[in-house]
């Protein structure tokens, strides 16, 4: 095992050319930490628009064997940079290295520091996990000049017959259906932004794109052009006329799924599947080996996963009055929460009186102030968007449009 010696804070959009390197390296040094959402380019967006937030680099020496990236305010809480919008959350780090987690924190000015997403490895952070959670993904492999249909039949045969079926509707209805897995169009960026918010509001969730800064993180990131990050936008279309849109992160062999939406008026043709299942494809032939669909139990993702991550939340902290304020105050929160999230006869009522709440919103009958803050406000469902209820049968299947989480 290796010790850190020293501990360095940085502003993340401030790290230097050999930092970034040090910080790539680490990530191609391990497959746990090659999710883009690990990457010092997200944290560098997250620093643009948020003022706390800080890389604690851990070195060996000269050399810079470990980086974390987190969010702090004033009181020294802390949480891992992006809480609420990342699906993957770590200390990267070179391997062998370890940390004592006090002293990581005394050196960070943190009482607390809050992750919902740490990814299995994180071992030092083990004592401070309250639970671990599925993380539902999907291996890749290259694709062949067979075509999607024919990579659909092997990989998915129980959705391939509907699934086509509804792509040859499509194309019948509205025009020629194609797909582009990188579109650099940022019109279509703005089209699923508002579908999203759409979506958010009569869903009763709370609207990410009200945000104005996460919608400037959201435009810069579309830009970003690196080897462990690139934005990508993928967009269905059927003639010129755009049916779904996804916006997400992708390193070199890991795609992060994030944004999806689609045209409600479309709803019919299962757009949101048929955007999940071309992605899929697409990036393996593109050298994706995993798709990380993200926290989260959703009917479409039991469908299309071959394989599910592990990750945790929970608070690190040390002794301080401040941390035995927050860990009071946030963890029913989250307790709460993870109860209704996880027993259906508890979560359908929610998600009803959610959607109640968003047709009242959109027929003007309320105010517009965001909604109660739960877990699917980030994942979606795979009816976000008025689709019956799928049953578990091929044909069914077909039916689904997953939105995604956010």
């Amino acid at each position: 095992m290796r010790s850190m010696s020293t501990i360095t804070i940085h502003r993340p959009e401030e790290l230097s050319g050999p930092l970034r390197r040090a910080w790539h390296r680490a990530m191609d040094e391990s497959p746990d930490y090659a999710n883009p959402f690990l990457a010092p380019e997200f944290a560098a967006g997250i620093g643009r628009h948020r003022g706390g937030a800080r890389v604690a680099v851990l070195h060996e020496g000269e050399e810079a064997v470990g980086f974390l990236p987190y969010e702090r305010n004033a009181l020294g809480v802390g949480r891992a940079i992006g809480l609420g919008l990342s699906d993957a959350q770590a200390l990267v780090h070179r391997p062998g290295v370890t940390w004592d987690t006090r002293e990581l924190l005394r050196a960070c000015g943190l009482s607390v520091f809050e992750f919902d997403h740490l990814v299995e490895e994180q071992k030092p952070f083990g004592p401070y996990v309250t639970g671990t959670f599925a993380s539902p993904a999907i291996d890749l492999k290259d694709g062949d000049d067979a075509g999607y249909a024919e990579w659909l039949r092997g990989a998915y045969p129980g959705l391939a017959k509907t699934t086509l079926k509804k792509e040859r509707r499509l194309a019948r209805d509205l025009g020629e259906m194609r797909f582009v897995f990188d579109e650099r169009d940022p019109g279509a960026l703005r089209t699923l932004m508002r579908w999203k918010s759409a979506q958010y509001r009569r869903t009763g969730r709370m609207d990410r794109f009200a945000r104005p800064w996460i919608v400037e993180l959201v435009d810069q990131l579309f830009q970003v052009r690196e080897e462990h990050f690139t934005g990508v936008l993928s967009v269905v279309y059927a003639g010129d006329r755009p049916v779904a849109a996804h916006f997400g992160p992708r390193s070199r062999t890991v795609f992060a799924p994030w944004f999806t939406a689609y045209d409600p008026d479309l709803q019919y043709y299962s757009p949101g599947l048929i955007m999940h299942l071309r992605m899929a494809e697409a990036a393996g032939r593109d050298g994706v080996r995993l798709m990380d669909l993200g926290r989260g139990d959703k009917e479409w993702k039991d469908w299309l996963k071959t394989r599910e991550l592990r990750v945790g939340e929970g608070f690190a902290a040390r002794p301080h009055p401040v941390a035995t304020a927050h860990r009071l105050w946030r963890r029913p929160v989250r307790g709460l929460r993870n109860t209704v999230l996880a027993h259906p006869r508890l979560r359908e009522p929610a998600d009803r009186l959610l959607k109640t709440v968003g047709t009242l919103r959109t027929s003007g009958r309320m105010d517009s102030g965001p909604a109660p803050r739960r877990n699917a406000d980030l994942r979606g469902t795979a009816n976000a968007q008025g689709t019956s209820k799928p049953q578990r049968n091929a044909s069914a299947r077909g039916n689904a449009a997953p939105q995604r989480k956010r």
